[in-house]
């Protein structure tokens, strides 16, 4: 594999996040070039003043994009309803895919794309840029090292704000309509704690049950509320609130308990991951990650996908994982639809 690498990205007018992967591709040594495909046309003077001179081309057209540039990644931000038919394109490229969550409206959609990446030794790379911040690393590093031992339970909830759903602009954005979204609350937000316990773990949700709701009265028909109870195939039972109830910021927490001990991490870097395990000869005590400020966002979780598609590491994320979270998520939102736990597979 080359050192440095062409990506492409494919997107939209208000395509998510795009900002913050440009100025991530910006600074990413392994992209030596990025070319952009936007049928709208409303991007081309942000990706300029955002890339520079590592900007090598625009393209109205995916297909042209993809027949110029040959990128070894594309990045795909779009409506979750469109995202599909253009990762297919990127992968029939021989692209490998870093994809806006969710991607699609349907599991069933995410698994045909997954299919056919495995059958191109190619890597679907949902945004879960969380797994990369240096709390839920070391989280992982100390699960990993039995000093939580045999899973009990999670605890997790990811509350944001209800004043953006009473905008309404916001009403009449792809997010506020599940046959665009695929859902609300759950699949935007909440869906990044999912990944992040199943992460920290090792260990993946099997079985769920709960409700999505609509509590705060908006014009829309997607949830802004979600509470799950959660079964974890390694054994263990976890808890998921997420939800649009603040006037302003976040709340955030995610704790897990094992035979051992536990442990506290939470998306903000002023809750630092605390962590208790009675593993070892010292007596045991709450201890405290401290880690350097100012490393969080997308970009760590951009470069490390730049630098898999260079060969210089392994994916930050699987094709396998992304569609399990997913899943998950769809399951969730069966159960709330049936009233009837549903196993996730």
């Amino acid at each position: 594999m080359a050192d440095r690498i062409q990506v492409g990205v494919i997107t939209q007018e208000n395509g998510p996040h795009l900002s913050a992967y440009l100025e991530a591709l910006r600074d990413c040594d392994e992209a030596a070039g990025v070319a952009l495909a936007d049928a709208s046309g409303a991007n081309e003077e942000a990706a300029k003043t955002a890339l520079g001179g590592k900007l090598s081309g625009v393209y109205r057209d995916t297909g042209a994009m993809l027949k110029a540039a040959r990128p070894a990644l594309t990045l795909v931000t779009m409506e979750a309803a469109l995202a599909p038919p253009q990762i297919e394109a990127a992968l029939d490229a021989g692209s490998h895919v870093l994809a806006e969550k969710p991607s699609c409206v349907r599991a069933a959609d995410f698994a045909a794309l997954v299919h056919k990446a495995q059958s191109k030794h190619l890597q679907i790379m949902l945004a879960f840029a969380n797994r990369l911040h240096a709390p839920v690393q070391e989280a992982k590093r100390l699960a990993a090292a039995g000093k939580l031992g045999r899973l009990y339970g999670v605890e997790m909830h990811l509350v944001a704000d209800q004043t953006r759903l009473q905008s309404p602009a916001y009403h009449r954005t792809w997010f506020a309509h599940k046959d665009r979204a695929g859902g609300g609350n759950l699949i935007w937000l909440g869906i990044h704690w999912i990944d992040m316990a199943q992460y920290i773990l090792g260990s993946n949700i099997s079985e769920v049950a709960g409700f999505s709701e609509n509590v705060g009265g908006q014009p829309i028909d997607v949830e802004d509320a979600a509470s799950f109870a959660l079964k974890f195939d390694g054994g263990g039972v976890g808890t998921l609130i997420s939800g649009y109830f603040l006037d302003r910021g976040y709340h955030s927490h995610l704790q897990i308990w094992g035979e051992r001990g536990w442990l506290r991490v939470a998306a903000t870097e002023e809750q630092p991951l605390e962590w208790y395990s009675r593993q070892g000869t010292e007596p045991p005590k709450i201890e405290r990650f401290e880690y350097p400020k100012g490393e969080r966002g997308y970009t760590p979780f951009v470069q490390a996908c730049v630098r898999f598609a260079a060969g210089k590491q392994p994916p930050p994320v699987t094709s396998e994982e992304s569609l399990h979270v997913l899943k998950t998520v769809f399951a969730c939102y069966d159960a709330a639809k049936t009233g009837q736990t549903q196993r996730v597979t």
